[in-house]
């Protein structure tokens, strides 16, 4: 194969790429849409627990009260009947501090009762709020899981898709160059970048002749030594093609650390992770391929 033909074939697996990888990034995105909502209902539903502990251990308070006020009122009815039957002036005192003393407790109660059922009534209405906005959180969380599993199924169709295309494209492209390939692209969408003069256009710095060269002549696949794009020769057309000299550009150190780096991550170093070029002359920026 060509190199040329190569390097068309890897152009047009550069665009599957990039839509591959932004379709699988989606995807890896999509179910973190849900994480609010369900850390919601989660939430909620505690919340829904410990107020309902306390509804029932007020309610329970309610009853006690309840009770305690059905007995203060039979004590003060007892006293009362008792009145009938008294024949002293010392049974009639006691039997009437009694019942005062009855009455006033059955007071007390009657208030304490009513503060309390205003406080379970409260709570009750709070509960139903509580069971709504769960009610609600729940089908909202619901909805969502189906529109994503939906959006889901469709990224799958579109990468089973995709995939085929990458297939297509990679077919008879060494699985060394397309290793790296993937790498750059995976990093910064592009992977493939034109030379034009001497200069290379990914991350515009200037490149040796004899390097630049060896690109124009297109007799193998070469790699910039400063991203590791892989480079590809372009005619500046209605430019006069200029070659630069190290000398009249200045040295690598003479640059700013900004001069390094493009909009797309320049002066990417894939040696340090293990995916650039060997640190051999020839095996560092290049590939040769028969005809």
């Amino acid at each position: 194969m060509q190199i040329s033909d190569i390097l068309d074939k890897l152009e047009s697996l550069q665009q599957v790429l990039v839509e591959k990888y932004d379709i699988e990034s989606k995807m890896e995105e999509l179910p973190k849409s849900l994480i609010g909502s369900t850390e919601s209902l989660e939430q909620f539903k505690k919340e829904y627990i410990e107020k309902n502990a306390e509804y029932e251990s007020e309610k329970a308070k309610v009853a006690a009260l309840k009770q305690e006020l059905e007995e203060a009122v039979k004590a003060r009815e007892a006293g009362e009947k008792s009145m009938d039957s008294i024949d002293t002036h010392r049974e009639y005192d006691i039997l009437s501090n009694q019942i005062k003393e009855a009455q006033n407790r059955e007071n007390s109660l009657r208030k304490d009762l009513a503060k309390e059922e205003k406080i379970l009534a409260e709570q009750n209405e709070n509960l139903k709020s509580e069971e709504e906005l769960i009610a609600a959180t729940e089908k909202d969380v619901e909805e969502s899981k189906a529109s994503i599993d939906q959006e889901m199924n469709d990224y799958k169709s579109q990468l089973s898709s995709l995939e085929k295309q990458e297939a297509e494209h990679s077919e008879g492209i060494d699985p060394e160059i397309l290793f790296k390939f993937q790498r750059i692209i995976l990093r910064n969408r592009k992977g493939i970048v034109p030379v034009r003069g001497n200069v290379c256009d990914g991350c515009h710095m200037i490149l040796p002749a004899q390097f630049a060269n060896e690109v124009h002549r297109g007799d193998k696949i070469l790699f910039c030594p400063y991203c590791s794009r892989i480079l590809r020769y372009e005619e500046d057309e209605g430019l006069e093609s200029t070659f630069f000299s190290m000398d009249e550009a200045g040295s690598l150190a003479d640059l700013d650390d900004e001069d390094l780096l493009d909009e797309d991550q320049e002066g990417l170093d894939l040696d340090s992770d293990g995916d650039g070029e060997d640190s051999g002359d020839d095996e560092k920026s290049s590939m040769d391929f028969e005809e």
